[in-house]
């Protein structure tokens, strides 16, 4: 650390007494996030109210120091580490969350943990759709930094449908309030939708206000086996074609029915064992799931093999605990997974799953795949053996093979997870020269020192030449 650089933090110290930290244990917790790449930062500042990041990023700003904000670390991209060092500004302690029933709009602070807003607000008869997989620890803050999805995107969108305002700072310390708590908003550029999705490269959001809709009455879960992953996807375009409007449409391909079913010991329909599943969700009134489920069973009739429906809210919860167990499941395949969250057209789904089937012939190596077949997000996973230089040359050529095939298909290489420091190396398959110059010169622009969350996004990194941290993490299943 330079002279300069101690003593802005000295200067820090001072004007956040109690929140700023440098001791080891601190420095490591904020050096890692789910890609388990370790990069530790010189302080850690543990925000307690919003201006406390005004006055970081203020002398951050000045000194040219690397801010990487923060929530509860859950990126599977390295998008939460401090790849340059300087200050990690962990945002947890924003977790405030305050509902407007009559209005329908909560306002929330960065920290607030997803799951938490929608448990209150259903204790208001009210929804908030988007569910991502982490909803149970990760933040709204880190929602927004991604634009997260999960699986009911199908129906009701991602994290982007339902910001109706963004409170923050700027890099140079200035506050910043981009959209209002009001569902029209058209005054000026939309700097609002910009900041989403982008990482905490261009701002960093303290808080925001997010539209709420009303919790549906009645929910109905569906799970149908099919002979073959082509035969379950041309169903999903088919279902589609036919008018069917579920809220939920997750598929699992052979390989990750064939993990859950040995780790759990149970097979999922007996005498169809290993077949691929699509798993439904219909929702909205009595008289409406009514009729969606007589509709979608006469359509299912003609293409599946064979299906089991849930009676009760315990009955639907066995369902998706298949779904949920497919991720943990997988170690038994090996010990190292790549996860990727691509996404292609509908109608190109059951070609990428024949492509990834292709791959693993080709490279020997495990391809399970699962996700939400209802908006073409498949979570294609690469299993490998770590400490195997053989198996982690080829999980690496498989890797960029298969999103070269995503960007042939017209899909895109990442749907939920955002670019961090992982798809770096491919960002360059998905834009032009010219749309990167474009996206570089906004990140300029509002942050001339280049002091947000550096390294991310737009410069080159090869996660392959790091090596990952052996580390228990709040949300780990094994």
């Amino acid at each position: 650390m330079t002279k300069a650089h101690q003593n802005a933090l000295d200067s820090l110290r001072r004007k956040l007494p109690g929140r700023v930290f440098t001791d080891e244990a601190s420095c490591f917790a904020a050096s890692i996030d789910n890609l388990r790449l370790s990069f530790a930062p010189d302080a850690v500042i543990k925000v307690s109210k919003a201006s406390d990041v005004g006055v970081a990023l203020k002398l951050a700003n000045k000194f040219k120091i690397p801010v990487t904000p923060r929530g509860a670390g859950s990126s599977a991209t390295g998008s939460a580490v401090p790849l340059k060092r300087g200050w990690a500004l962990d945002l947890a302690g924003l977790d405030s969350i305050k509902i407007d029933a009559v209005a329908r709009i909560a306002t929330v602070g960065a920290g607030a943990v997803t799951a938490d807003l929608q448990s209150q607000a259903e204790a208001l008869g009210l929804f908030y759709p988007p569910d991502p997989s982490s909803k149970k620890y990760t933040t709204l803050g880190g929602n927004i930094a991604c634009n997260a999805g999960g699986m009911r995107c199908v129906k009701y969108g991602v994290t982007r449908d339902y910001v109706l305002g963004l409170e923050g700072f700027l890099a140079d310390g200035s506050p910043f309030k981009f959209g209002l708590p009001l569902k029209k908003y058209v005054s000026g550029l939309n700097l609002r939708d910009l900041l989403i999705g982008s990482e905490g490269t261009l701002g960093v959001v303290t808080s925001a206000a997010l539209k709420l809709l009303p919790k549906p009455e009645k929910r109905w879960t569906g799970m149908f086996a099919f002979k073959s992953e082509a035969s379950a996807l041309k169903a999903v375009v088919a279902l589609f074609k036919a008018g069917h409007n579920p809220s939920i449409l997750e598929f699992l391909d052979r390989q990750s029915v064939g993990c859950a079913e040995r780790y759990t010991g149970k097979v999922i329909f007996e005498g169809h064992s290993r077949s691929s599943i699509l798993l439904i969700e219909l929702d909205g009134t009595p008289g409406e799931v009514r009729k969606q489920r007589k509709a979608l069973l006469d359509f299912m009739a003609q293409c599946a093999v064979a299906h089991r429906e849930a009676r009760s809210e315990a009955a639907a919860e066995k369902l998706w605990q298949v779904r949920r167990t497919c991720s943990q499941s997988m170690f038994s395949l090996a010990d190292t997974k790549l996860n990727e969250d691509v996404v292609v057209p509908l109608e190109k789904q059951a070609e990428l799953i024949r492509y990834t089937l292709k791959l693993k012939k080709e490279i020997g190596l495990a391809t399970p795949t699962f996700g939400h077949a209802g908006d073409g997000n498949l979570h294609v996973h690469i299993m490998y053996n770590r400490r195997s230089k053989t198996d982690a040359r080829k999980a690496k050529a498989g890797i960029k093979k298969l999103m070269q095939k995503v960007v042939d298909l017209g899909g895109v290489i990442t749907g939920e997870h955002g670019i961090g420091l992982a798809k770096i190396p491919f960002m360059s398959m998905q834009h032009s020269k010219a749309e990167l110059a474009a996206m570089y010169s906004v990140k300029s622009a509002l942050d001339p020192e280049g002091i947000l969350n550096p390294g991310k996004i737009f410069e080159p990194f090869e996660v392959w030449e790091h090596e990952p941290v052996d580390v228990q993490l709040p949300w780990d299943h094994r």
